[in-house]
Formats: structure tokens, sequence, C-alpha cells
């Protein structure tokens, strides 16, 4: 029984530090070569078998169309200009070279200097290819529309929530080639509704847009500080989404057809494009500028209609729509993380303070697996009353290791004796396993959600998405863990049970760098089960005196 027990922790360790070789294929690295031919083709998940995937930048072109009017007049020559949109939620800039976006800060959230976090990589302005860049099988119209200085419609937009406005960018060289970006914004959301339109030769083209290289600006600190600091690309098609992460960039699997959105992201934030139903193609680039130099990454996505830019808050993505909650990625038991989110955000209204939430939401958990955990308690009691008959049996059939006949003579009388007194063999360890999940979902939701990002509990608990910097939450919960267990009944011989003791101490060292949100939950775990454990024996006490009472 006891072993059952240590296999039931220790499973709750593997799941934790294990999670990528159970539930997601191993990707091996490739090696990092010049990106001077596109990136090869792989099948798209749910695309009839054999069918290869084209980029994005090779999309098939609508049925050819007259172009505007013969007689096209040249875009007027002009400077560089910015435009602002600026709205509740965010300042964004674009500029007329090339109608990119130049910066996107968010007024929400903030980087580690405490200034709005900008979603534009430095990296734009250190390359000069800014996202929303256009991309054509013509590469060298692309690269000329790029550069090119498209008119504005307006130089500032300013919203308030819930109100609409639009900006249009329009070139034309006069000759052959004319392009228009229309970009609609609307207060209080982080969606842009996008047009893109290209002719040349009086027919229409088939433009591709752009977004990198990167996501963000995290620096290395923070960085070190993440569990997880996952950046690349996702990809949502038939349903499911699939990732590629830069680290493991792969050239034969990165384009994608039959695509309802792709996003390029990280944990907490993403800029995410919705795509023609079944239509929409894209493809994810690596480009290494020179030997030696850090690879520069883009997302290339065909005809987007709609964009997504800003934090993975899971109401927010519910909101836009099109499953883009599943952009979060809440791993193997999303379901119940999701729960778990809402259950939390709902505790955050009665009490604006992300620690007391998680702090509640375990109460909660506590009180709904209380049935269970007595159960457990009340089995592994009656186990640790019965060791000296089962010794006494393991002791009469000495050869059962060996001899068939005296394990199965053991086996009888040994569920003989558990049925007598009403005992589970796997009654202590059931609930345990049962409870994995519960914990993996909480494991997910305090990693994956940006809800938790800079959320500060108190005191010195100033970030509960990142570990506690004194050390004194993975302490205390390892004492807690402690006394929880020596209060818990235990069918191990004296020398296993020191043994045990060990447990907390490892567990003190695991923790010591996981996030103050995860440790938090724990420790309020450990605290409620000293108070559950000790109501629990008081029960088992009164109940076991009736019992002798009965028996007198």
């Amino acid at each position: 029984m006891e072993k059952r027990l240590i296999l039931a922790i220790v499973l709750s360790f593997l799941v934790l530090i294990g999670y990528q070789l159970l539930f997601v294929k191993p990707k091996p690295q490739v090696p990092e070569t010049p990106a001077a031919a596109p990136p090869a083709l792989a099948r798209t998940e749910g695309a009839p078998s054999g069918q290869a995937a084209a980029p994005a930048s090779a999309a098939a072109k609508p049925a050819q169309q007259p172009g505007p009017a013969q007689g096209l007049k040249a875009t007027a020559a002009q400077p560089e200009t910015e435009v602002v949109v600026e709205t509740s939620l965010y300042r964004a800039v674009w500029t007329t070279k090339g109608a990119v976006l130049k910066s996107w800060k968010l007024k929400r959230h903030l980087n580690d200097k405490k200034e709005p976090l900008d979603l534009v990589p430095a990296q734009s302005r250190e390359t000069g290819r800014f996202p929303f860049a256009l991309a054509l099988e013509d590469k060298a119209l692309a690269a000329s529309l790029n550069a090119a200085l498209f008119e504005a419609s307006k130089a500032t937009v300013e919203l308030a929530d819930g109100r609409s406005d639009e900006v249009r960018f329009t070139y034309s060289d006069g000759k052959s080639v004319r392009a228009e970006k229309v970009y609609r914004f609307t207060g209080g959301t982080y969606a842009v509704g996008i047009e893109l339109r290209v002719w040349t030769n009086g027919q229409e083209a088939a433009p591709s847009l752009v977004w990198g290289p990167g996501i963000g600006n995290p620096s290395p600190a923070e960085l070190n500080k993440r569990i997880t600091s996952t950046v690349g690309a996702a990809v949502y098609s038939g349903g499911k989404v699939a990732r590629l992460d830069e680290k493991k960039y792969k050239p034969e699997a990165s384009a994608w057809n039959f695509v309802d959105w792709a996003a390029y992201e990280d944990n907490y934030f993403a800029a995410l494009f919705v795509l023609p139903p079944q239509k929409g193609q894209t493809t994810f680039e690596r480009e290494v500028p020179a030997e030696g130099q850090t690879p520069l990454y883009f997302l290339s996505v065909s005809r987007p209609g709609t964009a997504f830019i800003g934090p993975k808050d899971f109401d927010a993505l519910k909101a836009f729509g099109h499953d883009a909650k599943k952009a979060i990625n809440f791993g193997a038991f999303g379901s119940i993380a999701e729960i778990l989110l809402i259950s939390v955000k709902y505790f955050y209204k009665l009490v604006p303070n992300w620690g007391v939430a998680i702090i509640l939401l375990t109460l909660v958990i506590k009180i709904i697996f209380f049935p269970l955990t007595y159960s457990s308690t009340k089995s592994m009691a009656k186990m640790a009353e019965l060791q000296p008959k089962i010794k006494a049996l393991r002791a009469k059939y000495k050869k059962a290791k060996t001899d068939i006949e005296q394990r199965r003579q053991m086996n009888e009388e040994m569920m003989k004796l558990y049925k007598e007194h009403g005992v589970n063999p796997a009654g202590g360890c059931l609930p345990l396993l049962i409870q994995l999940p519960i914990f993996w979902g909480v494991f997910r939701m305090l990693v994956a959600s940006v809800e938790f990002r800079h959320a500060p509990f108190c005191l010195w608990i100033k970030d509960l998405s990142v570990s506690d910097p004194s050390h004194v939450l993975p302490i205390l919960m390892g004492v807690t863990q402690y006394i929880t267990q020596k209060m818990t009944p235990t069918t191990a011989d004296p020398a296993q049970a020191k043994m045990m003791l060990i447990m907390p101490v490892i567990m003190t060292v695991f923790f010591m760098n996981f996030q103050s949100g995860l440790i938090l939950y724990w420790l309020t775990t450990n605290v409620l089960q000293i108070a559950q454990q000790a109501l629990i024996n008081r029960m088992m006490a009164r109940q076991k005196g009736k019992e002798n009472g009965k028996r007198k």
C-alpha cells in the first residue's frame, strides 16, 4: 500500500516534468541554414492524405478581375509620416512607408521597466522589417511596395469603447501597380479588420501579410523567471492547434493549408490572424541574415480578414470568437484548466486580489474532494490496523515469490481478510490519482493565464507568475507538507516511514523555482489538509469509539 502511495506522489511530479514527453511528440533540432530558398512543404493536419501545403505567398489567385480604372494616378510624393491609433487598450503607430506597423503598445500590460508593453519587436527597427508587410509571388514587387510611400486617409484616430473607424493606405506608381491596405479599429477590443488589395497590369494579385520578426521584447531576465518561454507559431485547423517552437524549427513542417487562424505567439501574447474558412494558408519562415547571427522568424498568412493583437486573455479571446481561446496553451487537461480559470476569475471579482482568489479556489476544491479524502484516510487507517495480520500471512507463505501455488493461496487469504474488514487495498491511492488532473489543470492555468502575469499577492510577492525571490513560500510549503505527512495514517514500517519524511525536502527543492501562484496553491492545500486531517482523525476516533461500544 505504501509503495502505491509513493508511486502516486512520484507520478504527480513525473506529470509535471514529463509533459512534453508524454503528450507532445519530440521534434528533433534542425541545423540552422540560411533561408535563401523557401521552406519545404508539409502536409496539413486534416488535409487529404498525400496533399501538400503550399507556401502562403503562393496562394491560389482568385478569378482574374479588372483592376482600377485605366489611367492610374501616381501617389503624390511626400515624406514618410506616422499614423497614430489610440484606444483604451492600446496605442498603435503605423508608418506610410509600406503601410506597416511600427508600434503596438498595450496600456494594461507593462514590461519589466513598468512601461506599456510593445508587441512589435525591437528587431524590426534594427532590420527595417515591420509587421504587416506584404508578401507576393513577385518578390521584387513585394519589396517595392514594402518600401513605397503610401497615402493615408487619416493622421490620427482616437476611439472611445464601442466606436469604430478605419485608416486607408493607398499607393500607385501611375503606371501598372496599385495597392490598398485598409485597417479597421474598434475601441475596447484588440480586433483589427484587414483588407489587402494589389493590382498589377490590370489584374488583381493574391497578397499575403507578414508578422515578424518575432513578437514582443521580453528581457533575458524575464525569460529566465518564466516556467515556459515558448515563442513561435500556432495554427488552428480541423479543430486542433498545432504549435511550432522557434527553438524546434523544422523547414519541412512549416507550411499549412486549410487554416482557420494562425498566430505568432509567446506564452502570454499573440498576433492572431483569421483566414478565409478552409482556404487559409500560412507559412512559418526562418531567415539567417549571416553566419553566426541570430535567426529571424516570420509568420506569413494569406488574405487575413481580421486580426487579434494583444494578451491571451481568456474573456477577450472568447469574445473575439473563431475558437481563438484555444490560443491559450492549457495542455492535456485544457477543459479542467478553463473551468478553474473561470472559477478563479469569479473569486477575483469578489475579492480583487489574485492570490486571495487562488486561496478561495483551493478551499472550494478541498471541500469538493473532502468525501474522497475522508474515504482515502479511512481506508489507509484500516490498512494500518491490518498490517500485523498481513505480515503474518506473508510470513506464512514465505515462498510466494517463487511458488505460484503459494502465491495464489496467499492472495486468496489476503482478499478474504480485506473483505472481512471492509477494506479496499486501492482505496488510499485512488483518490490521489483522481485529483492529479485537477493539480495539472491548476498548474497549466497558472502557467498559461496572462491574468497572473505581474499580479501581486501581498508583502514580498509582487508577481504570482514567477518564483518567490525570498524562497519563503517553498519553505513554508515543505514544512506544512511534513506536518501533513506526520498526521496522515500510514501502512509503512518504521524504516519506510522515515524514508517518506524525505519527500517534503524533495518537494521543497523541486518547487523552489516554480511560480509563486502554484506554490501558494500547494501551501494552502497543505494548511487546509492539516485542518481537514485533524477533523477526520476526530471523526474516525468517534466512529471507532461507537463501534467498540457496540461490541461491549
